[in-house]
C-alpha cells in the first residue's frame, strides 16, 4: 500500500514540488537528488527497447530539463526504479523513460511510480499528458492513458541521432 510522507519545496530547477510516499519497503521519492544517475543511463541505454545507446550526457540533460523525475528506492536506499515526466507544469507532460531494474519487479513499482507521477499535485491537471510504448498499455490504462482518439491529427518530427 502507498501512504504520503511528506511533501516540500523544490530544488532551484523549475521543477515540481517534492513528494516521497512508501509502497510496501519502498521508497518513492520526486528528490532528484537521490538518483543514481549512472544507474539509470545503464538500465536504459542497455537494456530498454527506446533508448538503447543514449550517451550519459544525453541521459543527465533528460533529467535535468525534466520537471518531475520519479525514483524508486529499496530498504537498502538503492535505486531500483525511475520515471521522469518532461512537463510545462501547466498545459503538457510527457512521461518517459519508466523501468524497474528486474530484481525488483513484480511488486507494483511501475504501477506505483506511474501513478505517483499523474497524481503528483503539480501534474493531475495538466490536460494533455502523452507517452509512447510498445508493451506496457495495461499498466498505462490502469491509470487512466489511452490510445489516441484522433491519430491522424497528430504528427511526428523524428531527427536521426
Amino acid at each position: 500500500m502507498t501512504d504520503l510522507l511528506a511533501v516540500g519545496g523544490h530544488d532551484g530547477r523549475v521543477s515540481a514540488r517534492l513528494v516521497e510516499l512508501h509502497h510496501d519497503e519502498h521508497l518513492i521519492s520526486t528528490d532528484a537528488a537521490r538518483l543514481d544517475i549512472p544507474l539509470v543511463h545503464r538500465s536504459l541505454s542497455t537494456a530498454s527497447y527506446w533508448a538503447v545507446g543514449r550517451s550519459l550526457e544525453t541521459q543527465r540533460r533528460a533529467i535535468d530539463h525534466s520537471a518531475l523525475v520519479i525514483g524508486a528506492y529499496d530498504a537498502a536506499g538503492e535505486q531500483v526504479g525511475f520515471a521522469r515526466m518532461g512537463t510545462d507544469l501547466a498545459r503538457f507532460a510527457w512521461l518517459a523513460d519508466v523501468f524497474v531494474i528486474d530484481a525488483a519487479r513484480g511488486v507494483g513499482l511501475g504501477r506505483a511510480m506511474v501513478r505517483t507521477t499523474v497524481e503528483h499535485p503539480n501534474v493531475a491537471s495538466i490536460a494533455l499528458q502523452l507517452l509512447a510504448t510498445r508493451d506496457a498499455h495495461g499498466l498505462y490504462g490502469d491509470v487512466g492513458y489511452e490510445a489516441l482518439a484522433e491519430p491522424d491529427r497528430w504528427m511526428l518530427r523524428h531527427v536521426a541521432s
